[in-house]
């Protein structure tokens, strides 16, 4: 095949040949750039939490009313709770992962240095919450009943002993172990490290410190109460059903609201990442319909030129081209034009990501995508140029004959 008839024909045909190529070439670019959005927001909604996720139902309690002291009252709930069949363990607590809303702060391991330290989402548990949330100590104790104290909302939490994740153990000590070692949460106010568990993650999914997690061993004097429950196997659904009915039978001065007061931590899941999915969603219908769009120009396109060369495709049959030799040519035409498309639309692609990662702080597209991207528009339009071809193919010599 000589390349350069080819050239020839679509000097003469610019415009139609530039539009296509800038449509394959912005294709190129958003869809590589939105594949690896989707990607990313796929692969953070599958995110582990630490947890061991089945059967476990939480319940977001708020009391009513202004009693002296709310302690009495979560003490009498959270034993009811327990007391309930179908129910492993329990306890309360301020957040869990992916609640999307909880306490933060910065942990050091000098004293003089609190604000510098790393950040670090804290959860408030007792001797249950390793037990309930299925959390696995990879070094050092647990925590026992009589280390928990109850401390007021206003009050900064500052316990003797905490249990941390390793990331905030080897952010906090690297390259020595933190068992047994002082943190400070706050100046002057030491806490031993008594335990590190493998991994548990913050309550925000968009976190910069994900895996930075103290658990100490604290229950708020509040009445808005978190209850964790790790229900027995095949148990979940009975104790989802029935546990707002023991609560309000143990006192019903307190409210559970109707679309947050009782959920598995499937549910909680599913809301905390259900932008992400419906962004993932998004950015696929409009993948798909951009290359839709492209395919349907190249077929358009490829359709009008193959209309427009009857009668030259007759002469060539006449002069003894064969049906392979006609298809060979516009599979050819088109390819050029795809490859110039592709070529801007790599040098688009790049350019889009390093303005999302300047603008929006998003990682850095993968040059993977950028090449799976160029093999998918090289092949769509291969594809999308065959029909035509196959009609010029079919062209016979004695339509040239007729026309001349």
């Amino acid at each position: 095949m000589q390349i350069r008839p080819i050239l020839s024909a679509l000097r003469r045909h610019k415009s139609g040949t530039i539009l296509i190529a800038l449509q394959i070439a912005l294709t190129l670019a958003i869809v590589c750039n939105a594949l690896f959005i989707v990607n990313q927001r796929i692969e953070r909604a599958h995110r582990a939490t630490g947890m061991v996720e089945s059967d476990v139902v939480v319940v977001q309690n708020l009391y009513v009313g202004a009693p002296s002291s709310f302690l009495p009252l979560i003490g009498t709930d959270i034993r009811a709770i327990r007391n309930m069949p179908g129910v492993e363990d329990a306890y309360v607590t301020n957040s869990l992962p992916l609640r999307r809303g909880g306490w933060s702060t910065a942990v050091s391991s000098t004293p003089e240095k609190t604000k510098n330290g790393p950040q670090t989402g804290l959860y408030f548990g007792d001797e249950h919450t390793l037990k309930t949330l299925g959390v696995k100590l990879v070094a050092g104790r647990n925590f026992t009943a009589g280390e928990v104290v109850g401390v007021a909302r206003q009050d900064m939490p500052t316990p003797a002993q905490v249990i941390i994740t390793k990331a905030l153990a080897d952010k906090l000590f690297p390259g020595g172990s933190a068992l047994g070692k002082v943190v400070y949460y706050r100046e002057g106010k030491p806490s031993t490290v008594i335990g590190i568990v493998a991994r548990l993650t913050v309550p925000w999914v968009d976190s910069q410190f994900h895996d930075n997690v103290t658990i100490m061993p604290v229950t708020m004097n509040d009445g808005a109460q978190t209850f964790a429950i790790r229900t027995k196997p095949g148990q979940q659904d009975a104790v989802f059903k029935s546990v707002a009915k023991v609560l309000y039978d143990t006192n019903r001065m307190r409210v559970l609201p109707e679309k947050y007061g009782v959920r598995t931590f499937e549910m909680m899941r599913a809301n905390a990442y259900e932008a992400d999915r419906g962004m993932a969603i998004l950015m696929s219908v409009v993948c798909g319909v951009l290359l839709s769009i492209t395919a349907a120009g190249i077929v358009g396109l490829s359709s009008f030129w193959v209309g427009q060369r009857r009668k030259q495709i007759g002469v060539r049959r006449a002069l003894g081209a064969r049906r392979r030799d006609i298809l060979s040519y516009f599979m050819t035409e088109n390819f050029l034009i795809a490859l110039v498309g592709v070529i801007v639309g790599m040098i688009l692609a790049v350019g889009l990501s390093q303005w999302m990662v300047t603008h929006f702080e998003m990682e850095r597209l993968s040059f993977t995508y950028v090449m799976v991207g160029v093999v998918a528009l090289l092949g769509l339009g291969q594809a999308a140029v065959l029909a035509p071809a196959l009609r010029a193919s079919r062209v016979s010599p004695v339509e040239a004959t007729r026309s001349v």
